[in-house]
């Protein structure tokens, strides 16, 4: 564990061998397309399908007239907590209009082209009535959530008195942050692929991020156990967060399967992923900063009002990095919301931390600037060495490793601590850094090894790999925990025949599944170790359980290594042709105590649960801005993680390099652009939804500090899906600023806003 290993799964993707969701062949295969609202807000008064109907090879066009009913519905708040939708409105329920681009009809054909005409050929008739864009529209009500992320996170937190320490502060700084509609844009758009194979048992092959989570909704959607809906993934071309969930195209392609008789695929259009799987919502951020006047922080005051859906109370959780970066005695965050007529938003690229941090790791260089305090020092000077938020100690914390490793790769001290002041030529260059944090989240799954006696082991676990690589290190965790060549374990994942396991979501993947085949791994030791220690032939005989370790595929006596056999001996002599062991991989389950194939004992656990636990590290960036024509290019760029233990060095710093990339989209290039009178997006396309590309990104630095955690799980293992997108948007922002002398906010940082700051020339 830990090596470069080369991409197990690299040459089924190179040969196309590797198959995607919407690519399973099935008999009698059928192509639906969404035909989808032009206005925001109305009602439908009239569908016209006969023209569409009569095409060649057209089966059925389903409307909300006509199509199967589901036996629940996300429309009510019992329905949506019990499916775990995404989002409190199903389609074609009903012949109102929420949003634009909602499904008003899905039309059925042989092949793909006709469905795509057919679709053309729908009339749909709308009484129209006035739409809000966005929380900035005049005829927005802001309101407050008392609660938000669907009750998971409050509205209002306070520690402290913050208003109090705000006003007898020496330093007082208040900045308005502004942020863009994002969307996620994977290169892969959502797919499903509906197969009845009897009236009450489906097969969905789905571009989904978890299979479990996507069986779970449509089980409760359908009315049908759980074990007669079956979900498949098993590659992903991206997914980002808006694959974390269940959206509407699902259940919608499941019903028109249902309708036809036969297996349907759909295939959301790029427009239409700009309408179907959630987006980053517009939201401004209000933080206010108080200090002494050497730069201690004495109160952070963090407001919030962003757009949600005409349904849902979602907001992403901005204030939950500002609360714990740094300490400071008081504290206070609120979110506002305003209803509009869009679907709701969800989970994108590091959501809540990367905006949270853009706030607050900007405030803080203007802190550094307004006192003259280098930037990395006045963070230094306010390093949480416990978790500000409840006082625990950190299971783990290298942040500090991180400054100083990533200071020394970019030449931090050769920085002039002047703005606007450094060029090359025509250039202005900068400098700027940020702090990144993410939690590690508690989250559980189950995986199974089974070992065969000819050396070779099967390992599963109902995973989903994003292409990070999640094939990869999980095959290098079972070799290691078996002993075995890489190239003797199969690893099987993405069906919900498998073991249980979580999302690829929230950095909880790679921390999770490995412990899971750690520990099944263990199990399947355990129970060798009793057949030798009971077996007259074996060396071990009569040898104590808790005295006899496996070393290298061979059940070896601690005391004397010498002493021992080979796993694949034993099994021969006594006619075992294969043995199972199944483990289940959580926090808490203790990488001390992994040897173990069960939970920690119960002071461990306490242990564990005093602990606040997350990944930390630092991004370096340059810059160079050219004054005449407010262009930004990234020239050079460092980050340092310190995330547990790394399972694979390549694929981890790929997902680094990946992230920051994501990060300085964000930064420079992504926004989505909402019609202020139509509330639909005028920019639905990757030819104007601007993402960089190769030509934008330097060669990147990527580094890793060394970190044992033992409190997590099993494997010691945080997690860096997450991580390496928080705190870039700052760290260019900064680095922005720092050849400039002007502070940009609003996001992207695009040539008008660059020169519309009157940059220094």
């Amino acid at each position: 564990m830990g090596q470069p290993l080369d991409r197990v799964d690299g040459r089924d993707k190179v040969t196309g061998k590797a198959r995607y969701s919407a690519e399973f062949p099935l008999p009698g295969l059928t192509y639906g397309v969404l035909k989808t609202s032009d206005i925001a807000k109305g009602k439908i008064t009239s569908i016209d399908t006969t023209a569409a109907a009569k095409e060649p090879g057209v089966i059925a066009v389903l409307t909300h007239l006509n199509l199967p009913k589901l036996a629940q519905t996300p429309n009510t708040p019992e329905g949506k907590k019990a499916i775990g939708a995404p989002m409190g409105f199903m389609p074609l329920t009903g012949d109102e209009i929420h949003y634009a681009g909602q499904p008003v009809a899905l039309i059925v054909a042989d092949t793909f082209e006709r469905a795509t005409h057919a679709a053309s050929l729908v009339r749909v008739s709308y009484q129209t009535a006035p739409t809000i864009s966005s929380f900035l529209d005049p005829k927005a009500e802001i309101f407050d959530p008392l609660k938000v992320q669907d009750g998971k996170t409050p509205g209002h937190t306070r520690r402290g008195n913050p208003q109090a320490a705000l006003a007898a502060s020496a330093v007082q700084l208040k900045a308005t942050y502004n942020h863009a509609i994002n969307h996620h844009n994977p290169m892969e758009p959502g797919s499903t692929t509906a197969h009845w194979e009897a009236a009450d048992r489906l097969t969905v092959y789905e571009s989904t991020q978890g299979v479990t989570r996507t069986q779970t909704a449509l089980s409760q959607m359908l009315g049908l156990p759980r074990e007669q809906v079956r979900v498949v993934t098993k590659y992903i071309g991206g997914g980002f967060g808006c694959k974390g969930s269940c959206w509407p195209h699902t259940p919608l392609t499941v019903q028109a399967a249902k309708a036809v008789g036969r297996p349907v695929k759909l295939v959301l259009t790029r427009p239409q992923m700009f309408t179907s799987m959630g987006h980053r919502e517009d939201q401004t951020q209000t933080l206010t900063l108080g200090a002494t006047k050497e730069g201690k922080l004495t109160a952070l005051i963090h407001e919030k009002t962003s757009t949600t859906s005409p349904w849902d109370n979602y907001a992403e959780p901005n204030s939950r990095i500002i609360n714990l970066l740094y300490a400071c005695p008081n504290f206070e965050a609120t979110y506002q919301l305003a209803r509009a007529n869009v679907m709701t938003s969800t989970f994108t690229r590091a959501p809540g931390e990367a905006p949270g941090s853009f706030a607050i790791e900007c405030s803080m260089d203007d802190l550094a600037y307004q006192l003259g305090i280098d930037p990395i020092q006045i963070r230094l000077l306010n390093y949480a060495d416990k978790d500000p938020t409840n006082g625990k100690p950190w299971s783990s914390k290298s942040l500090k490793q991180c400054y100083a490793r990533g200071a020394e790769l970019f030449g931090w001290s050769k920085r002039n601590a002047k703005n606007g002041v450094t060029r090359d030529g025509r250039y202005l260059i900068g400098m700027g850094m940020a702090t990144a944090s993410y939690p590690v989240h508690n989250s559980q799954g189950t995986a199974r090894v089974r070992l065969y006696a000819d050396g070779h082991a099967v390992v599963q676990s109902g995973a989903t790999d994003l292409g990070t690589g999640t094939y990869t290190v999980m095959t290098q965790v079972a070799a290691d925990s078996l002993g075995l060549p890489v190239d003797k374990i199969r690893f099987e994942l993405g069906d919900t025949r498998l073991p249980t396991a979580p999302n690829s979501g929230g950095s909880v993947a790679a921390g999770t599944v490995s412990s899971s085949i750690y520990m099944a791994a263990q199990d399947v030791w355990q129970k060798l170790t009793k057949l030798a220690i009971q077996d007259k032939r074996s060396p071990l005989f009569r040898a104590k359980p808790e005295d006899v370790i496996n070393e290298k595929g061979r059940l070896v006596l601690k005391k004397d290594t010498t002493k021992g056999e080979d796993f694949a001996a034993l099994m021969k002599r006594i006619e075992l042709t294969d043995i199972e062991g199944t483990g289940n991989g959580k926090y808490g389950a203790g990488y001390e105590s992994g040897m173990a194939a069960s939970p920690a004992d119960s002071g461990h656990k306490d242990d564990t649960a005093g602990h606040s636990m997350h990944s930390f590290g630092a991004h370096f960036c340059e810059v160079r801005v050219d004054p005449e024509l407010g262009t930004v290019r990234v020239s050079r760029w460092v980050s340092v993680h310190a995330a547990g233990r790394i399972l694979n060095a390549k694929t981890a710093r790929s997902q680094i390099i990946g992230g920051s990339i994501f990060g300085i989209g964000s930064a420079l290039m992504e926004s989505t652009h909402r019609d202020d009178q139509s509330a639909r997006y005028t920019n639905a396309t990757l030819a104007d939804y601007h993402i960089p590309v190769n030509a934008d990104i330097p060669d990147m630095q990527v580094e890793f500090i060394e970190e044992h955690d033992p409190y997590i799980n099993a494997m010691g293992v945080k997690g860096i899906g997450e991580i390496s997108m928080v705190g870039v948007a700052a760290a260019v922002a900064n680095a922005v600023f720092h050849a400039t002398g002007k502070r940009v906010r609003d996001l992207p940082i695009t040539p008008d806003k660059i020169l519309g700051a009157g940059v220094n020339s």
